[in-house]
C-alpha cells in the first residue's frame, strides 16, 4: 500500500484512531495559533481533518490549508465550513511539491508530518521555498523516541501499516532541523502516550 493509498484509506476513521494520542497534539494547536497569531498568510501542510486548522484560523488572516490525500481535504473543507471560518482555503497539495510561489507566506505550519517524510532536507527545502526570509516556521511532530512506552507503541503502529519513517525525541528533532538550516527559536515536550515535540524556528 502506498503513503498516499493509506492516508485516503483512513480519513473517514482518522479522528477516532487517532483519539487516544491526541491530547498532546490538542496542546500543540494551542501553542500553533499563538505562534501564528497576527500573522496575515499562513500556510497549513498536512493539514489531515482540521484540529490546527481550526485553531489557526481564529488567530491569521488568512490560512491555506492543505492534504496529500483528497479524501482528507473533503473532510477538512467541511470541517472548516461548518466552524463559520471565512479566511481559509482548502486544497489538495504534495508537501513535496508546493505549487504556491516563492516566498508567498509569512508562516508555515507542518504539523505531525515530518516523522512520515523518507526525506527530511527535501522537505524542508520544499517549505523553505514559500516561506518568506525570516517567515517562521511550526513543526509540532510526534517523537516516537522520546520515552520507552512511545517507543514500544511506535512499533505496534508499524506491524498495522503506518508509514512512520524517522522516530525523533525533540531533541534529535530540533538536531535535524538545525542541519538543514533551521535556527530553532523554541522547543518544547508535550507529554502523552507518545509526546509531541513543539518546535517553532526560522530559516537561516
Amino acid at each position: 500500500m502506498s503513503d498516499q493509498h493509506y492516508w485516503e484509506s483512513k480519513a473517514r476513521i482518522y479522528d477516532r484512531i487517532t483519539a487516544p494520542l491526541a491530547r498532546p497534539m490538542k496542546s500543540a494547536a494551542i501553542l500553533a495559533a499563538d505562534a501564528v497569531r497576527g500573522e496575515n498568510r499562513v500556510l497549513e501542510v498536512a493539514a489531515g481533518t482540521g484540529l490546527f486548522t481550526t485553531a489557526i484560523a481564529g488567530a491569521a488572516r488568512e490560512v491555506v490549508a492543505t492534504d496529500y490525500a483528497t479524501a482528507m481535504v473533503a473532510i477538512l473543507a467541511k470541517r472548516v465550513q461548518e466552524a463559520g471560518f471565512q479566511n481559509v482555503r482548502c486544497e489538495q497539495a504534495d508537501i513535496k511539491a508546493l505549487h504556491f510561489d516563492r516566498a508567498s507566506f509569512d508562516c508555515v505550519v507542518a504539523a505531525n508530518v515530518l516523522h512520515l517524510m523518507p526525506d527530511l532536507a527535501a522537505t524542508l527545502a520544499a517549505l523553505r521555498r514559500v516561506l518568506r526570509p525570516d517567515g517562521k516556521l511550526v513543526v509540532p511532530t510526534f517523537c516516537h523516541d522520546e520515552t520507552r512506552l512511545a517507543a514500544v507503541l511506535s512499533r505496534l503502529l508499524s506491524l498495522t501499516g503506518f508509514p512512520i519513517k524517522h522516530r525523533f525525541s525533540t531533541r534529535s528533532l530540533c538536531n535535524a532541523l538545525e542541519a538543514a538550516g533551521v535556527r530553532v527559536t523554541r522547543f518544547k515536550t508535550l507529554p502523552g502516550l507518545i509526546p509531541v515535540g513543539y518546535v517553532e524556528g526560522v530559516f537561516d
